[in-house]
């Protein structure tokens, strides 16, 4: 990759970064910060406010700098989602040492206060498989935009290889399991896995 290819996608990644931050500052909405590979969510919950959205942002950017001057492909294959110093990596890694490093590297920022692993060894990079987890992905987004029930804000969701990721702050029981619901009635979904925090 070319220095002038690199600085272009280094600052679109600060651009982003800083827009959600403003964002941020003047809402209590989520938001979304894309990068290459997948969905890669820094998300601001009505539980935590601007402090640690703000936290978090600085927690994404790191690890994805990190990763990006390490490695391109792990930096296009890896998805990083950040809440409250949890970090949740899911994806397609080539091959167990590239998982490894994406995890070590991840461990090393400040902030971070718990690393979880679910990235999946998978070489391959299939686009149908990629567009059919975004549907899963979008419909989920709906469902729990649609539900009364559910503060759709609080939770990031993530799709590899058909299987739901679940990640946020859950206001109770009952309404995770709303979640977990929506998610399960999906077609093509092979499992859901949740790391959402109940209040």
């Amino acid at each position: 990759m070319t220095d002038r290819l690199r600085m272009r996608v280094r600052a679109l990644r600060v651009g982003l970064a800083a827009a959600g931050v403003l964002a941020l500052a003047g809402c209590a909405a989520p938001v979304v910060v894309g990068a290459a590979g997948g969905t890669a969510a820094v998300k601001a919950t009505e539980q935590r406010g601007l402090a640690g959205a703000v936290s978090d942002v600085e927690i994404h950017t790191k690890i994805s700098d990190l990763w990006f001057n390490t490695d391109g492909d792990l930096y296009s294959r890896i998805n990083l989602t950040v809440d409250e110093g949890r970090v949740m990596l899911t994806g397609r890694a080539v091959s167990p040492e590239q998982r490894a490093t994406a995890v070590r590297l991840a461990r090393t920022v400040p902030g971070v206060q718990e690393v979880i692993d679910e990235i999946a060894i998978d070489p391959r990079d299939s686009l149908i498989d990629n567009a059919q987890d975004g549907w899963i992905g979008t419909q989920l987004r709906a469902a729990l935009v649609l539900d009364r029930d559910v503060q759709s804000s609080n939770y990031s969701i993530d799709v590899v290889n058909g299987v739901i990721y679940l990640m946020g702050v859950a206001r109770s029981p009952s309404e995770l399991e709303r979640v977990i619901g929506h998610a399960k009635a999906l077609a093509h979904v092979q499992g859901v896995i949740s790391h959402v925090r109940v209040l």
